[in-house]
């Protein structure tokens, strides 16, 4: 009878597990779009267009997931959040998920309850000033003011690095990239110290960009990636595949323009196979149809595509792939099997 007890207990819980898990998922497909949290604006990464519509390299992984579970690129709405109000809106149910130059820390990870599912930038925060102030290195920055942005992982990285190198600074708070942008050409700060994508984005915006350098110093690790909610495992396995799959497709040849033929004939790699929907049972595994990584791929393109369209070497923010490239190219980008 006490072990019947504990087996009901046990059932219900698991029931109660269950039912948590499936909400997100269940709430997208029920109100027809997934509504995404990105930052404020920065080309590049998360943007309105001179039409208003949102592009960019972290708006391309909210489209991929919209069209994974809703077959939609198009269903998405994009929610802009600053780094004061992105885990609110996040925790709130505001948005569903974030992609949005967010950095994966233990803090954000295990006490915000907040679940990253993945790295799509490896990033580290640096500086910009202005070439014409002669300064050539982060270490000649003693009694500078830094325009730097709250609530974010750059105000301790500047705190530690001033600090180790023993010099001051003034800081000057701002809270969105456009602020930050708008207060350094106005001559409020010398400095502006972001991730340093962040900063070759903003860059390729000023008039006149070669007008400013960015340092070579980089002072920390910005591992960054989309997140969700803890408690929500389906959607974290949801976005978290999603993103992998991106990232496969790259390695594995699959485009956007190949990818669709390709599933329709498969191909004689079953590792290929699997991704495509030809072969075994994943979209199923995670509660969506056979060709959701299809749909995924075929939205924006593969890792790859969306690097170069959006902010690679042939781009105004002009980034190389550096880390970011695929494994076998000395890179760190790899997916974990799809088996």
């Amino acid at each position: 009878m006490k072990k019947s007890v504990i087996f009901g207990a046990l059932t219900v819980a698991g029931l109660s597990a269950g039912a948590a898990a499936a909400a997100t998922l269940d709430d997208v497909k029920a109100r027809g779009k997934l509504n995404c949290g990105v930052t404020t604006g920065l080309v590049g990464f998360a943007a309105p267009d001179a039409s208003g519509e949102w592009q960019g390299f972290d708006v391309a992984v909210c489209r991929a997931v919209a069209a994974a579970v809703l077959g939609d690129k198009t269903a998405v709405e994009f929610v802009p959040t600053t780094g004061k109000t992105r885990f609110t809106a996040l925790a709130s149910g505001e948005v569903d998920m974030l992609a949005r130059n967010t950095t994966w820390t233990l803090t954000r990870d295990v006490d915000l309850k907040n679940e990253f599912v993945g790295i799509n930038y490896y990033d580290g925060q640096g500086f910009m000033i202005r070439k014409d102030l002669g300064v050539t290195s982060a270490k000649d920055l003693n009694g500078a003011t830094v325009c730097i942005q709250t609530g974010t992982t750059t105000e301790l990285n500047l705190a530690d690095f001033f600090r180790a190198n023993d010099m001051e600074y003034e800081p000057v708070p701002i809270e969105t990239n456009a602020e930050a942008q708008q207060q350094y050409l106005a001559g409020a700060c010398d400095v502006y110290t972001t991730d340093s994508s962040g900063l070759a984005a903003t860059r390729a915006t000023f008039e006149n960009p070669k007008d400013h350098i960015i340092l070579p110093e980089i002072i920390s690790k910005e591992p960054l990636g989309p997140l969700v909610r803890h408690g929500d495992q389906q959607w974290g396995d949801i976005v978290r595949w999603t993103l992998n799959a991106l990232i496969a497709a790259e390695e594995y040849g699959l485009t956007s323009a190949n990818v669709e033929e390709l599933a329709e004939n498969g191909t004689d790699k079953p590792n290929v196979n699997r991704i495509l929907g030809v072969e075994g049972n994943l979209g199923e595994m995670l509660g969506l149809e056979s060709d959701w990584a299809v749909r995924a791929i075929a939205a924006g393109g593969n890792y790859g595509e969306l690097f170069a369209k959006h902010i690679g070497e042939d781009t105004p923010v002009g980034l190389a792939r550096g880390l970011n490239a695929q494994w076998k190219d000395g890179g760190l980008m790899y997916a974990p099997p799809f088996r």
